[in-house]
């Protein structure tokens, strides 16, 4: 799982990007029918828009409780999760994650405030901060910190995010330094780690096994091959 990762070829990527809405129609129709898609288009498109939008970015009650239902929709259903996150009031959750947004780029204490709201951990709070800045956080994903060597086994804490983190960042920083367009972000990088795990569950081809493994040895030996992008793909 973890041959995604090491590669350092953007083609490859993007390749795995360009799919990752067939990944998400694919997994929604084995939950409940649309429900996956649905959340997955509010969560990647209509909440960024909403926090930008704002003069200090910040989620609202509501918005916290449908982002839990995506969490939990997405990977493992939890269903005591969304009821403390439900009781959290208005205020206090516009406040927290005001306060969150305005202390990046330190994620630790972005993190760490999040986490004060109820039903909120690292894995929820870091879902909230890529939502309104993917440049600087990523989820914390099953999926995504299954693909990731080094982080097991999994721990659901404030220090294992760092490291997670850490090591997304990095990733994030070879991409663009091989790729002219220079578009990725950590949130980015766990977008194409979760389609590949989930398309390998889902049974969906997405990349050849030796065309990974080919691809990883090529760019550790040839540094300087050519890595031109191909065609842009649309984000949704």
């Amino acid at each position: 799982m973890s041959s995604l990762f090491a590669c350092e070829e953007p083609n490859t990527w993007r390749t795995v990007f360009g799919k990752y809405w067939d990944v998400v129609e694919a997994k929604s129709k084995s939950k409940k029918p649309g429900k996956l898609l649905d959340l997955e288009k509010w969560y990647q498109e209509e909440l960024p828009t909403l926090i930008s939008s704002r003069p200090d970015k910040h989620v609202t009650q509501s918005e916290l409780v449908r982002l839990m239902e995506w969490k939990l929709t997405r990977g493992k259903f939890r269903p005591r999760l969304q009821q403390l996150v439900a009781s959290n009031s208005e205020d206090t959750v516009e406040r927290s994650s005001r306060k969150a947004f305005s202390l990046l780029p330190d994620v630790k204490a972005a993190i760490a405030e999040l986490s004060s709201l109820k039903g909120v951990g690292p894995a929820t709070a870091s879902a909230v901060l890529s939502a309104g800045a993917p440049e600087q956080a990523a989820f914390m994903s099953d999926e995504a910190m299954e693909s990731v060597p080094g982080l097991k086994p999994i721990q659901y804490t404030a220090k294992h995010y760092a490291l997670y983190l850490g090591k997304m960042v990095q990733c994030t920083e070879k991409l663009n330094k091989a790729d002219p367009l220079q578009d990725w972000t950590p949130h980015r990088v766990e977008m194409c780690l979760w389609a590949q795990a989930a398309a390998k569950q889902q049974q969906i081809p997405l990349l050849e096994d030796e065309e990974v493994k080919t691809r990883v040895k090529k760019t550790r030996s040839e540094p300087d091959a050519d890595q031109r992008p191909g065609k842009r793909l649309r984000t949704k």
